[in-house]
């Protein structure tokens, strides 16, 4: 998910209170809701939560409102209040945020981790709660020696003075703690950093991770925990009408069986054993309108969509009457639904006892997974708690809240904490997919091979429309838009449109989201209109391109770096700006292979300043294998309402042995932090069948290649 255009941008409040430890000092800071409704609670002082902790013993800790899924927030994060509070990175510990308007993600108006916006949205947030805490310390240093603060220097956790006085800050704790914060503390000069954009930086969860001691949700224990094997309709959206368990209730180690709203669920002391009784149920499902939906049928739907005149996202000069002149051209694009295909499959732990509800698992949601978990539990939210777990793998699945409704309506129903686990199967045929869609590309050259005018029409299920339908005005939804929306390319006729068509299957964010889709139509389109004009590629971007030197910047040094040649059939190239970063992509086929194989994908962007320069390279390198899976091999197809595919066997992923040479580089900026979790993905499929189209001359125009 991207920026919420609706957001509330109000003016930030310090707030600061007393922790539960005596002596201790805790800094948090409000950011406003996106709804008149939700900023009536905000300023209630029993809501706010802490970023930053300091006890007397001199730990100090973060605690981090957005969830580990790999993308590094657990150094990231850190990192930024290390910076402020001139500590190194290794003093500070890691605390996981439970549910409370102060972790309010302000680009996306929830608590929630998507849409690459965590350090975005913390970069100026968690610097000046560091800042803040930093200049309350060093006066409770100078108030207890009776010395001016400018004398006083923090630094390493101490504060220190020139004539050899020292106190940690822990010391200090207590008595900063009654200092009323600076509202615009002093932020620390790029030029400065000590931690910020270093290549020397570690990440904190690492020893944990490989020590086996972090908790990912399929690792949680509850004492009197039984595991659950969650028997659901083979047609999405199905429910249960009869059930024998007789024959489940006859396997070693299984306990209870209890049906829920959309399963039944066979509870046992081990997972093997539940998974043996859930086989053997015999359920008569009600399969529901679902059973009628087939891949064939909900193409047709969404072509005949092209013919209704959706909603104007964006225009430019007069494209109605300019298409017309010079010459022409058209194309029509597709993309298929996809799976997000986590390697942890989905899984929720939950506990409803004496009037309250315990959740534990991998969640992105964290407000919304309290509200579904407090309905399926009858109870009140505020007497819910949600823990998260580090997240084996995200992609925007584990936003949705199916599981945790699910685990919450077992424990309910058994009387029993209980540990929910979807095997893979379960979880490539219920997944909450990533939209089909079918794109109409129109434009017009001038005589001199320049890109004139340009119009697009999107035709797709809308996910917005299905999470947060208020969102979607007049049939806009913000988050389809992304990757058109926001063409870098000058061109003085534009206009694009998106058609909002329900197929029927349930759909929901997919790493970047519509960025993917469009890009895929934008940047093939482009390719094609270079080649009508007789135009390289790479030049005819450049010419459209002069107004965004950034863009410019990345194309130049992608060229440069991946040893691109204008007459090679080799090549194919692609760039976009997404979620504030500006990337350009080059793949170089292998031309000895016997079939299509790339041989090395450059990758260079521009994302402001970096954070973590070895985990910003390594989070684009795993979105481009992730987004070069999904245009080699991948597609969820549905006959009768049943999806096709169930494991990696058919639904694979980019094997070892398959990947290309990776070169990711970074352009060295001193702009604003722009996202990158998600930046690497949508680039990889058109500049692969651009390549494939310099190389063949057969232009690919629908995913996934090997179709």
């Amino acid at each position: 998910m991207k920026n919420n255009p609706l957001k509330n941008t109000g003016r930030r409040q310090f707030l600061q209170h007393g922790a539960a430890v005596t002596g201790a000092f805790v800094v948090g800071m409000y950011l406003p809701f996106t709804s008149d409704a939700a900023t009536s609670t905000i300023n209630d002082p029993a809501l706010a939560n802490a970023w930053v902790r300091i006890t007397p013993d001199n730990q100090i800790t973060l605690i981090c409102a957005r969830s580990e899924m790999g993308q590094d927030v657990y150094t990231s994060m850190p990192a930024l209040i290390a910076e402020e509070l001139n500590l190194p990175l290794s003093m500070i510990r890691v605390e996981i945020a439970g549910v409370a308007p102060v972790y309010v993600n302000a680009l996306l108006g929830g608590q929630i981790t998507g849409g690459s916006t965590s350090v975005r949205e913390g970069f100026d947030k968690l610097r000046i709660a560091g800042a803040a805490t930093r200049s309350v310390l060093v006066q409770a240093a100078a108030n207890r020696w009776n010395v001016p603060a400018a004398q006083c220097k923090a630094l390493n956790g101490k504060v220190s003075h020139a004539n050899g006085m020292t106190a940690t800050y822990g010391e200090l704790a207590a008595e900063a703690a009654k200092l009323p914060l600076p509202e615009k503390p002093e932020l620390k000069s790029p030029a400065n950093f000590m931690v910020i954009g270093k290549q020397s930086m570690r990440r904190l969860d690492t020893p944990a991770k490989v020590a086996g001691k972090a908790v990912f949700g399929i690792d949680v224990k509850i004492p009197g925990m039984a595991i659950a094997s969650l028997a659901q309709c083979p047609v999405i959206g199905g429910t249960p009408m009869t059930v024998d368990s007789v024959n489940a209730m006859k396997v070693s180690g299984v306990i209870k069986v209890v049906q829920i709203s959309d399963g039944v669920a066979v509870l046992a002391n081990n997972f093997y054993a539940a998974r043996k009784g859930r086989d053997a149920l015999n359920i008569t499902w009600n399969e529901g309108a679902g059973a009628a939906i087939t891949n064939v049928g909900m193409r047709k739907q969404l072509e005949s969509g092209l013919s209704k005149p959706g909603a104007i996202i964006k225009t430019v000069g007069d494209a109605s009457s300019n298409i017309a002149n010079g010459k022409t051209l058209s194309a029509q694009y597709f993309m298929p639904y996809l799976a997000h295909s986590t390697m942890e499959p989905v899984n929720c732990s939950a506990e409803v006892a004496n009037g309250k509800c315990r959740i534990i698992g991998p969640i992105q949601f964290q407000q919304g997974a309290q509200a579904v978990a407090a309905v399926a539990s009858g109870l009140k939210s505020e007497d819910v708690t949600v823990e998260t777990t580090f997240l084996g793998g995200g992609f925007g699945r584990k936003l949705e809240l199916d599981f945790v409704r699910q685990a919450a309506e077992i424990s309910k129903a058994s009387g029993m904490p209980v540990k929910m686990l979807w095997t893979k199967e379960d979880d490539i045929t219920h997944d909450f997919y990533r939209p089909m869609s079918v794109h109409q590309m129109d434009g017009a050259l001038t005589a001199s091979g320049k890109l004139s005018t340009l119009t697009a029409k999107m035709v797709s299920q809308s996910v917005t429309a299905r999470a947060f339908p208020s969102f979607v005005k007049d049939g806009n939804d913000p988050f389809m838009v992304e990757g058109s929306a926001n063409l870098t390319y000058d061109i003085p006729n534009i206009e694009i449109r998106n058609v909002i068509e329900d197929a029927g299957i349930r759909v929901g964010y997919w790493r970047s989201v519509s960025n993917t889709l469009n890009a895929f139509a934008v940047e093939s389109f482009m390719d094609e209109a270079a080649k009508a004009a007789g135009k390289d590629p790479v030049q005819f971007r450049l010419a459209s391109l002069q107004k965004e030197p950034r863009a410019v910047a990345v194309l130049k040094l992608a060229v440069q770096k991946s040893g691109y040649q204008a007459k090679s059939k080799s090549f194919g190239v692609a760039q976009m700006e997404a979620y504030g970063t500006y990337s350009a992509c080059i793949i170089e086929l292998d031309p000895s292979a016997s079939s299509t194989k790339v041989k090395k994908i450059t990758f260079v962007s521009d994302c402001g300043i970096t954070i973590h320069p070895d985990q910003a390279k390594a989070q684009l390198t795993g979105g481009i294998l992730y987004g070069l899976g999904a245009a080699l091999y991948d597609e969820i197809t549905i006959e009768a309402g049943r999806v096709q595919q169930s494991n990696f066997n058919n639904y694979p992923s980019v094997r070892m042995n398959q990947a290309p040479i990776v070169d990711v580089h970074l352009v060295p900026s001193q702009e604003k932090p722009g996202g990158l979790g998600e930046v690497g993905v949508p680039l990889v499929a058109p500049a692969l069948v651009n390549a494939i189209a310099t190389a063949t001359g057969q232009r690919i125009r629908e995913l996934p290649i090997r179709a």
